[in-house]
């Protein structure tokens, strides 16, 4: 069968931090329900309930990926602090088999004024003074705030202590793992803390992360901003000047495609309408689809590093 654009029905994820953004982007929030993330792009174990995503279009409607893909990419909508986490570190991981890394990367959509994540401990923090943090309810004077604005990324390797703060909006793409360590709730009660799981994953020496951002460059009817280069991904934002399209051709790992302003179309034999809030995967061979993009349009791309990630 010819490779075609592949869309998906998203998974929605009720949150107490969540709220209802997200139906700009497209996601039908049911009433009363806060909804935190959309998972766009899933591919996790059997273990974990609603971890699949389902094709929503062509001749594969109705079946789920199971092909070991390496990303998880969703939406999160904070309406509310998120929890101060941890995902687990590479020691942590190779100890404990059941628990796997958790590298990401935030691109922010949308913030309030006030809008900030929280990134890693305080040069000079110990495992005891978070440990008093925590019965005292203190942690936020431990953490490394960032006032974020929209069109920033930043990107946290499994084994940081971090937190998405109130009013921020962003795309999230992440190894495949769904594996938190929470450390402290922010006064929230009856969801469980793994503070010992955390302790263990926290560097408590190591060097506070650095965060640059990289301006736009303009090539045609093109502005791109290509925002890092990982292990386990990479992403550039793409942003049409003009009335335009651009030529899909997929050579050797997957391409996936975030529609995150304005709307587009995929020309195919299999057409795609990509409006704000659509994910494609673009898979390997895919050939003679062009995406029409109207001028203001901006999709986020993520790239595979190579086939030998894709188990």
């Amino acid at each position: 069968m010819e490779p075609y654009p592949l869309t998906f029905e998203p998974l929605l994820k009720e949150k107490v931090w969540g709220g209802r953004t997200l139906e700009r982007f497209g996601k039908q929030v049911p009433d009363a329900v806060s909804i935190g993330e959309s998972w766009e792009l899933a591919d996790l174990p059997a273990s974990i309930p609603d971890g699949k995503s389902i094709i929503s279009n062509g001749s594969l409607s109705g079946r789920t990926l199971d092909e070991g893909f390496p990303l998880l990419i969703k939406f999160l909508d904070a309406n509310d602090n998120l929890s101060v986490q941890v995902h687990p570190s590479e020691a942590y991981a190779a100890k404990h088999p059941e628990a796997h890394l958790k590298s990401e990367a935030w691109i922010i959509l949308d913030t309030t004024t006030n809008g900030c994540i929280y990134v890693g401990l305080k040069a000079g923090t110990t495992e005891g003074d978070l440990r008093n943090a925590i019965a005292n309810d203190t942690v936020p004077e431990l953490l490394n705030a960032i006032n974020v604005k929209k069109g920033e990324c930043y990107y946290l390797p499994s084994g940081t202590c971090h937190a998405l703060g109130a009013g921020v909006l962003v795309a999230e793409v992440q190894t495949p793992s769904d594996t938190t360590f929470r450390v402290w709730d922010w006064g929230r009660l009856g969801r469980e803390m793994h503070v010992e799981q955390a302790m263990e994953c926290i560097e408590f020496n190591s060097k506070p992360l650095t965060f640059s951002q990289t301006e736009p460059l303009a090539s045609g009817d093109f502005l791109t901003t290509h925002f890092v280069d990982t292990p386990f991904f990479s992403i550039e934002r793409i942003e049409s000047t003009s009335d335009t399209t651009l030529d899909l051709i997929v050579d050797e790992t997957p391409v996936v495609l975030m529609v995150v302003e304005g709307n587009a179309n995929i020309e195919h034999a299999v057409p795609v309408a990509a409006p704000v809030g659509t994910t494609i995967l673009l898979p390997v061979g895919l050939t003679n689809a062009t995406m029409v993009m109207p001028k203001g349009t901006a999709i986020l791309r993520f790239d595979l590093p190579d086939k030998n990630r894709i188990a």
